[in-house]
């Protein structure tokens, strides 16, 4: 059975930090490309940073030099580390892989930024 447990969120202020990690177990989790997605209510879910099974790594525009995303093979866990937060970065955060027709996502965790 494929699990992907979420963690890392909560409450911060604007200009803070928080990091998410995504647990998997079920899977050759390095053989998968691991993606953080945001959604709020009421709008499509988004993407918000991948990377491959190679390192390769990719962010949306809005996040680009505040994020970052990197993966530990070994402990089967990825991780969206979350600078300079702002409160427009204000959703639920959901952590998905991929391997061909293979995808799987977390149960999602919250991530607010107030003043």
């Amino acid at each position: 059975q494929v699990q992907l447990v979420e963690s890392g969120g909560g409450s911060v202020q604007p200009g803070g930090s928080l990091r998410l990690s995504c647990t998997a177990s079920g899977i050759i989790f390095s053989r998968y490309v691991m993606g953080w997605y945001r959604q709020a209510p009421g709008k499509q879910r988004e993407l918000v940073a991948s990377i491959t099974a190679g390192g390769s790594t990719n962010y949306a525009d809005s996040v680009k030099g505040r994020f970052t995303i990197s993966r530990d093979n070994a402990k089967n866990t990825g991780y969206l580390q979350m600078n300079s937060l702002k409160p427009e970065d204000t959703d639920v955060y959901y952590c998905n892989v991929k391997f061909f027709s293979l995808s799987y996502w977390g149960q999602g965790t919250q991530v607010t930024v107030s003043s």
